[in-house]
């Protein structure tokens, strides 16, 4: 079984800047993909960064610029920088992880961390 604790989130002003950090612990053998997806309220879970084991990132095209991912390998966790944040950035936060566990693929999902991007 694989565990996902995110940290980092919180109350912001609008142009300010929040760093996201999720850390994986567990039973796996390695993980490929790591990447972060955000719900706004009423909305659907979207597609914020993600980033492979070797370093290949995606990001949405509206946060390109604004948005950072990172990862560092050695301590399984996967980090989120946020710059020059807007009120539309408020949303709950979740990790995701691709993890293998020698015998089988499995996503793991992070419990989430609210931001929330005050006007």
């Amino acid at each position: 079984q694989v565990q996902l604790v995110e940290s980092g989130g919180g109350l912001v002003q609008a142009g300010g800047s929040l760093r996201l950090s999720c850390a994986a612990s567990g039973s796996f053998f390695s993980i490929n993909t790591m990447g972060w997806y955000r719900q706004a309220p009423g909305k659907q879970r979207e597609l914020v960064a993600s980033i492979t084991r070797n370093g290949n990132t995606n990001y949405a095209d509206s946060l390109v610029g604004r948005f950072t991912i990172s990862r560092d390998n050695a301590k399984n966790t996967v980090y989120l920088r946020m710059n020059s944040l807007i009120p539309e950035d408020t949303g709950v936060y979740y990790c995701k992880a691709a993890t293998w566990n020698g015998f089988k693929a499995l996503d793991a999902w992070g419990q989430g961390t609210l931001v929330t991007v005050s006007s």
